[in-house]
């Protein structure tokens, strides 16, 4: 188990983060787009809205539902600053570096992928 695995083993245990799971129309999108297509999506997504130093409208910039990323976000506590801070212990108040931007579109694509897998949908 490296360390993003523990990382979301802990995050599942939490009850606000456990609860969240892909609705059909979710996994249907990420078969029909495929992982390639879903992680350009995360990719985009983390630098537009979590990389900058002060995101826009941070802790209400990602909504809960409409993308699997959105989702994903909210599962591993990827959402805003503060959860990022919180939980991987990124600081607040600069920029993500690449590195850590790789980071967190990994661990979205491995919660989708896992939640994928529990249902059986291809990822």
């Amino acid at each position: 188990m490296d360390a993003l695995d523990a990382i979301l083993n802990r995050l599942a245990q939490d009850p606000f983060r456990a609860r969240f799971r892909l609705l059909d129309r979710d996994r249907a999108m990420v078969a029909l787009r495929g992982p390639a297509i879903i992680r350009m999506h995360a990719e985009d997504l983390i630098e537009r809205r979590l990389a900058p130093a002060e995101p826009r409208n941070d802790g209400r910039q990602t909504p809960y539902r409409g993308h699997p990323v959105f989702v994903a976000q909210h599962a591993t506590a990827t959402c805003c600053r503060n959860c990022l801070a919180r939980w991987h212990k990124f600081s607040a108040g600069r920029a993500l570096g690449s590195a850590e931007q790789r980071q967190v579109v990994e661990m979205i694509c491995r919660w989708i992928a896992g939640q994928c897998a529990d249902q059986g949908t291809p990822p």
